[in-house]
């Protein structure tokens, strides 16, 4: 199942079941997926208006990187689904001899490193997102500022989100070094990327 081809009733009652995914993560990417939409949105609204005629070059480059954003933000949404159900498979694996708990216990391990690399890239998605959106404050068309606002508001969600699964997943891994470097690099994004989304909601009520 192909979680971003389904209809929005059909993914919230799927999201609203007892089955344990799609969950946290790919929600995370969802709105980072529609965070990007909206400053694409923004940018069309901006694009060919003779008010707007400094940002131009610049709205209709940020509409093109968001729009490849926002695929890539669906992309990973149906990953961190996938990445989660190997987990689940591999603590099915049988432990009835030594043999078989090593191997299971190896494939956690393995599916587990999956399970924090695409939480990472929403992430990283998120805050390359977000500075895309705080390059149009001022040069954007106004009437479309509650529009960006939302934008931020849900792209801080994706990378608040995308960074919840990421420690919950290095709090069971054993390679201690690949923890280590998830926390310092999910830290470092966050550092970046939250005033980021602060400014541009900031700007948008000041704006009203």
């Amino acid at each position: 199942m192909e979680l971003k081809k389904l209809e929005v009733t059909a993914f919230a009652d799927l999201l609203a079941s007892d089955a344990p995914a799609p969950g946290g993560g790919s929600t995370a990417a969802l709105e980072g997926a529609l965070g990007a939409a909206l400053t694409a949105m923004v940018c069309g609204l901006t694009v060919g208006k003779a008010k707007y005629a400094a940002s131009q070059e610049l709205a209709a480059s940020v509409r093109e990187k968001c729009a490849a954003l926002q695929v890539r933000f669906l992309d990973v949404m149906d990953r961190d689904t996938e990445a989660f159900n190997a987990v689940a498979a591999a603590f099915a694996l049988p432990k009835g001899t030594e043999e078989e708990k090593a191997a299971r216990s190896k494939a956690i391990q393995a599916a587990l490193r999956g399970c924090i690399d695409t939480p990472m890239e929403m992430m990283e998605l998120a805050a390359e997102t977000l500075e895309l959106t705080e390059s149009l404050l001022g040069r954007f068309n106004d009437s479309a500022a509650s529009d960006l606002g939302v934008a931020a508001l849900s792209l801080r969600s994706a990378i608040q989100g995308a960074w919840l699964n990421v420690r919950i997943n290095i709090s069971s891994i054993k390679d201690q070094d690949l923890a280590e470097r998830s926390r310092e690099r999910g830290e470092a994004l966050l550092a970046k990327a939250l005033p980021a989304a602060d400014r541009i909601y900031n700007a948008v009520l000041e704006m009203m």
